[in-house]
């Protein structure tokens, strides 16, 4: 099995002070429907994973977070060296989103954990990170704590 070269990509589930996470939903033409995902996307040249997390965050929530806890960082598949570094994020300002031409109908929604991980169990999110963070951040609400950014 030769293995494909790719960028790593972060993947962030920001609670607010009220345990709400930042979700996001878009139309995916290619796969048939709208969908549900975490802010998240592919490292920029010379981005650490908490770098690309922040931008990413920022970016797509219109997000910045004072607190940050890697969750882990995973294989996206066999094929691939690239990897997907998940983070949780708290102590969150709210500004606007900055998103890109091809972002423009990402919505964001505050929702409970459970509403979230339901969510997963429904089948209404298209990639595997987001519900890999949000398994990890129930399972281990306080592991490993939150560092100072």
């Amino acid at each position: 099995m030769s293995a494909e070269v790719t960028r790593d990509a972060s993947v962030v589930v920001a609670r607010d002070r009220n345990g709400l996470i930042a979700v996001l939903s878009a139309f995916f033409p290619d796969h048939g429907g709208e969908f549900l995902f975490l802010p998240g996307g592919r490292f920029e040249p010379g981005e650490s994973p908490l770098e690309c997390a922040r931008r990413e965050l920022r970016e797509e929530a219109g997000v910045t977070a004072d607190q940050w806890r890697p969750l882990g960082a995973y294989a996206i598949t066999l094929s691939s060296t690239a990897r997907v570094h998940l983070f949780e994020a708290r102590s969150l300002t709210l500004g606007v989103q900055e998103l890109t031409e091809c972002e423009q109908d990402f919505k964001l929604m505050w929702w409970p954990v459970d509403d979230a991980t339901r969510a997963v169990h429904d089948g209404r999110f298209l990639l595997p990170a987001g519900p890999l963070a949000l398994l990890l951040v129930n399972d281990h609400p306080q592991a490993g704590g939150l560092s100072r950014s």
